[in-house]
């Protein structure tokens, strides 16, 4: 955000263009505190923000994907202050997204339950505002079935991020290489007739052709199931 150039951006969109690809833009994450008490961590943090969603004009993207930067054993004792200046942060930022014709997905990270996400997404009561489903998270941070988590946000779910682990740590292992009920999941979704944005998400070029074989397997591309 700070090094590359709007150029280099622009040529960048203008590659995925020529090659007829879509994208989807993930919003910077590391050391970012969306909901900070302190106010200059929290101006640097909306700074870095605004700088990412000032290439949603640029790249024209399916989806930006944020994360809330909420930790239960730091924010959870002042889950008001937390809240107030979270969603200060996300209303301008949705409303800029909302102006392009462009979905904001909250995934989930740390969060141990839909509850914040769940109190964020009502409170910003946003078309533009949906949540993102990351498999992986779940598994090795939450600790609490994805089931009981589209129980609470079916209705904003609009992005799958899907990679695997052994439920210990975010390893991100190609797709069937861990724990998680990946068939399970995609029973649901077919089942409620759920049609979010997959992104995988592997650390090799050989990890996302295991991941792409897998899915493959349990007959997730139209070409397989009719």
């Amino acid at each position: 955000m700070y090094t590359f150039s709007k150029q280099n951006f622009v040529d960048m969109a203008n590659f995925l263009k020529n090659e007829g690809l879509r994208c989807t833009l993930h919003a910077p994450f590391h050391d970012m505190l969306p909901g900070a008490q302190d106010k200059y961590i929290l101006q640097a943090t909306r700074d870095k923000l605004r700088r990412c969603f000032d290439l949603i004009e640029i790249f024209s993207p399916d989806s930006v994907v944020c994360h809330l930067g909420y930790l239960d054993c730091v924010h959870s004792y002042d889950l008001e202050l937390w809240l107030d200046n979270s969603l200060e942060t996300w209303r301008e930022l949705v409303h800029i997204a909302e102006r392009q014709g462009t979905p904001v997905m909250f995934e989930n990270t740390y969060e141990t339950g839909p509850l914040i996400h769940k109190t964020l997404l009502e409170a910003l009561d946003s078309p533009s505002a949906g949540f993102c489903l990351d498999v992986g998270h779940i598994l090795a941070f939450a600790h609490t079935p994805w089931h009981t988590w589209l129980a609470s946000l079916e209705k904003w779910l609009g992005q799958l991020h899907l990679h695997d682990n052994r439920g210990f740590q975010d390893e991100h292992l190609p797709v069937g290489d861990g724990h998680f009920e990946f068939n399970e999941l995609f029973s649901y979704l077919k089942t409620r007739k759920l049609k979010p944005i997959i992104t995988l998400e592997p650390r090799s070029e050989n990890d996302l052709w295991d991941s792409l074989n897998a899915l493959d397997r349990m007959s997730i591309f139209d070409h397989k199931t009719g």
